[in-house]
């Protein structure tokens, strides 16, 4: 079986999922400095059903969790799905300011 492997490419301010030589997944994100804006996930069509964009956010989260400097925003709804349903996680997002 093909292992996956993970980049994170900030030149394309994107984290890719890779199944051999195969893109599988991106999460696109905008980062400030202090806060991570995941904007966008996308998985290639014959891709699609595997679960990849969600290994894919929960690489990418782990991996700003263990830098500990920066927040979430989750502006993608697959993004935003995937802190619902994994709410260990939610102490990364970035607390909402309301007015």
């Amino acid at each position: 079986m093909t292992e996956s492997r993970f980049e994170n490419q900030t030149d394309a301010s994107r984290w890719a999922m890779f199944r051999g030589d195969d893109l599988v997944s991106v999460l696109d994100y905008r980062d400030d400095g202090r806060t991570v804006a995941m904007t966008r996930a996308y998985t290639v069509p014959t891709f699609r059903g595997h679960g990849y964009a969600g290994q894919l956010v929960a690489h990418a989260v782990a991996e700003l969790e263990a830098r500990g400097d920066r927040s979430v925003v989750p502006t993608c709804w697959y993004v935003a799905d995937w802190f619902d349903a994994n709410p260990r996680h939610r102490g990364i997002l970035r607390e909402a300011h309301t007015a």
